[in-house]
């Protein structure tokens, strides 16, 4: 019978180390993420916590004003402004680029050949960078060289001459329409691939019940790319709040504020008016409205919601 001549403690002592070496190393593998991640994120975003009770011009030492910001953003009219036009857009893309997504890919679906040439038509758009896209449509508004003054001086339709990005009633809207046209091939793509995913047999029992197609999407369909669709609808509600890049390079906010949003009023209280404090205090508050969105997906998930 052999007998074992290894030191119990040294045994002891090697799986001792390589349990700590299992719990340390991936976390020293890590290490190099958590530092940016507190750079980039964390870091600012405690210090925008302790500038929104200051008042700070962004140099120099910032003083400590207490609740003061907080008062002021609740009285600022501008504010309210802001952020009606961000409820509006909000509104806007919960129902045209949805809509449009949801159609898009239903009809996609039925589609066998040639699908992969109409996936690239939709997503085209959305791989263009925001300064391009805008860039086309601004041409494509211009007052004096754009669509609706073409066919105004070629063909005397006066009525086509729209200001587009000028008329305070229509300017956001028209963003609206520009970002649009950006986004919703993305989101075709999106519940295309969430529709593939859908059992057929589910079609087949449908059809053989006499469900017509309008049946088949209502009850087959939104059912099997619910959980896709309620990400969309969330990430939707969040990016809302923090649209700025069309805006901003579009009209600036302008014109008379008519298409001012909290992130363009953010912009121009930090880096124009240099009202730091008073800008972190927008910035809060917009993690505020984007905080309750995703508190209540969580909700409707604990209720057994598939969101």
């Amino acid at each position: 019978m052999a007998i074992s001549t290894a030191n119990p403690h040294k045994q002891k002592l090697g799986r001792t180390a390589n349990s700590w070496r299992k719990i340390i190393l991936p976390y020293l593998f890590l290490t190099p993420l958590f530092v940016v991640n507190f750079v980039v994120i964390l870091g600012p975003s405690v210090a925008s916590i302790f500038y929104a009770f200051t008042d700070w011009s962004g140099v120099g030492k910032a003083k400590f004003i207490g609740f003061s910001n907080f008062v002021r953003l609740a009285a600022d009219p501008l504010y309210f402004k802001a952020l009606e036009h961000n409820l509006l857009w909000m509104l806007i893309f919960l129902t045209v680029p949805i809509s449009m997504g949801l159609m898009a890919a239903s009809f996609l679906s039925s589609i066998k050949r040639g699908q992969m040439l109409f996936r690239l038509a939709f997503f085209f758009p959305y791989v263009l960078s925001p300064t391009v896209s805008v860039q086309i449509w601004r041409y494509i508004f211009h007052p004096l060289y754009g669509i609706g003054a073409t066919l105004s001086n070629n063909f005397g339709w006066q009525w086509a001459n729209i200001k587009f990005l000028s008329n305070t009633k229509i300017v956001l809207p028209s963003i609206a329409f520009m970002d649009n046209w950006q986004w919703w091939g993305f989101l075709a793509i999106l519940y295309l691939a969430a529709m593939q995913a859908v059992d057929t047999e589910l079609y087949e029992a449908a059809r053989l019940d006499g469900a017509s197609r309008w049946q088949e999407f209502l009850y087959v369909t939104i059912p099997g790319i619910r959980p896709t669709l309620g990400f969309t609808l969330m990430m939707t509600m969040i990016w809302s709040f923090l649209s700025f890049n069309f805006i901003w390079l579009t009209t600036g906010g302008g014109p008379a504020h008519a298409s001012e949003v909290l992130s363009t009023l953010l912009y121009q209280k930090a880096f124009q008016s240099f009202e730091v404090g008073y800008a972190a205090t927008i910035g809060l508050s917009m993690s505020l409205f984007c905080g309750l969105v995703t508190l209540g997906v969580i909700y409707l998930r604990r209720k057994g919601w598939e969101v």
